[in-house]
């Protein structure tokens, strides 16, 4: 038996849709990057494989034909070295090459997705199936179907980064995915999730408290009496971030770089912003959100409160895309408030940097979050937040004032909303706004936020724990 204290000697297979900076549409490109590469530093052989989307190249790479049902179609994999993340393989099916992962140019899902990443996942077993690893990690929906065809499967790991989201397709594919094709029957359909859910070792929300969430009726989307089914098999283990990228000491995409022992040079910064948002400079509170405009990250919760930004005192700059409608409202809202609103539409990697680093505080009004990355980026660069109480922000974000109240004065982080209901999110916003006019208490705060280690470090050491775990 392997001396299973010789991590390098630990070989792991994680699949995923998305990799940071190769493919990226949501967190789970940047959790597997982050995830990934913290495993490698720690001494973990880690096999990195993802959908061949067209267009990637790879040093030294060559190219293996992987043996698949016909079903499938001609399955090949690409090994090489990619220039950012290191060895990598990429994984070639029928229809999988696309200008997006997921969507067409009307932003709607390719309508053969089922397909797509059913193929997918069979090509990953088949690649377990050739050189059989130590552990196989599956990420989300996409990679799910895999466990469907391994009838005899290393011990299996599978991150939840977003449930509402699950792949449900025909009951056609039942009769194609592989011999364990039972436990992915979903009410009449093929449910790649529920499947994985079933019959992975482990399974990893990615936050202690979505844990809680997703094993209830309300947070579950169907799937929480099947995960309240596994028990203990099921952790939360809280995300990182990439902290050399999120580091306002030495970012160029700043006016003026700072840290927690620098703060005076931070306002450069907002006065910058204030210029590029087209707000007046002056002392009222800049608030920044960055964010897609879709049902789960709120901000439909915020426009009602927008009239009311002059009573708190609040200015709010808001950066993001996505639903048209929400974009078109918050265009007539800055026509009607252009002192205290301002709105880009679409996605700018400088201009949401210089939010974080601008702005007091960061508005976060999510109806769920099962991690959140934004809260961690925004204290990371010193910007104050304000959630709701969902997810990973409460266990990120303790509220400032509770904490002050209790024995554990020190604790707190920002500023929680109870609930998303305007009248709470309202009063989150008004405490956060009397905080940041208070110089030396908001100075402390900042402090405080920014040198709380939200590195990939300890949560890499608890999955590199989970499969030393799964070898005994």
């Amino acid at each position: 038996m392997r001396d299973i204290g010789q991590t390098a000697l630990m070989r792991v297979v994680f699949a995923t849709a998305e990799l940071s900076p190769v493919a990226t549409v949501g967190g789970l490109a940047a959790a597997a990057a982050g995830l990934s590469a913290e495993l490698r530093r720690l001494g973990v052989n880690v096999d990195l494989v993802m959908p061949d989307y067209g267009g990637i190249s790879l040093i030294d790479e060559t190219v293996t034909t992987l043996d698949v049902p016909a079903w499938v179609g001609a399955a090949l994999v690409r090994s090489g070295r990619h220039p950012e993340v290191g060895p990598l393989h990429l994984i070639s099916v029928p229809g999988m090459a696309r200008s997006h992962p997921y969507l067409d140019a009307d932003g709607r899902g390719w309508v053969d997705n089922d397909e797509r990443f059913f193929r997918f996942s069979r090509a990953i077993a088949a690649f377990v199936e050739a050189d059989p690893p130590d552990i196989l990690h599956l990420n989300d929906w996409h990679t799910g179907a895999a466990l469907a065809a391994l009838e005899s499967p290393p011990p299996t790991v599978v991150s939840i980064h977003n449930l509402a989201y699950q792949g449900v397709a025909g009951p056609e594919w039942l009769d194609v995915i592989g011999p364990n094709a039972e436990h992915y029957e979903w009410w009449g359909d093929t449910n790649p999730l529920s499947g994985a859910l079933a019959l992975a070792d482990r399974i990893v929300a990615v936050s202690p408290h979505y844990v809680t969430e997703i094993t209830t009726p309300e947070g579950g989307f169907g799937l929480d009496a099947a995960l309240r089914a596994r028990g203990d098999a099921l952790v939360g283990i809280l995300n990182g971030i990439d902290t050399d990228v999120w580091n306002p000491a030495d970012n160029p995409l700043l006016v003026q770089n700072f840290d927690a022992k620098t703060l005076t040079q931070r306002p450069a910064n907002r006065t910058a912003l204030l210029e590029r948002l087209g707000l007046p400079d002056d002392d009222v509170p800049l608030a920044t959100i960055v964010t897609r405009l879709t049902h789960q990250k709120g901000v439909d919760l915020i426009t009602p409160l927008i009239p009311l930004l002059a009573d708190i005192p609040m200015r709010l700059g808001i950066l993001g895309s996505g639903d048209a409608a929400l974009a078109a409202e918050l265009h007539r809202l800055v026509a009607a408030h252009p002192e205290h609103l301002a709105f880009v539409e679409g996605y700018d990697e400088a201009l949401s940097q210089q939010m974080f680093a601008g702005g007091d505080l960061f508005l976060m009004p999510s109806r769920f979050e099962p991690c959140g990355l934004t809260q961690m980026q925004a204290m990371r660069y010193g910007a104050i937040p304000v959630v709701t109480a969902v997810g990973g922000l409460v266990d990120t974000v303790p509220d400032v004032d509770a904490a002050e109240r209790s024995d554990r004065p020190t604790a707190g982080r920002g500023f929680v909303a109870r609930s998303g209901e305007p009248t709470d999110l309202l009063a989150a916003m008004f405490r956060a706004g009397r905080r940041v006019t208070d110089r030396r208490r908001r100075a402390a705060l900042q402090k405080r936020i920014m040198t709380v280690d939200w590195s990939w470090r300890e949560p890499a050491k608890r999955y590199r724990d989970l499969y030393v775990e799964l070898q005994r």
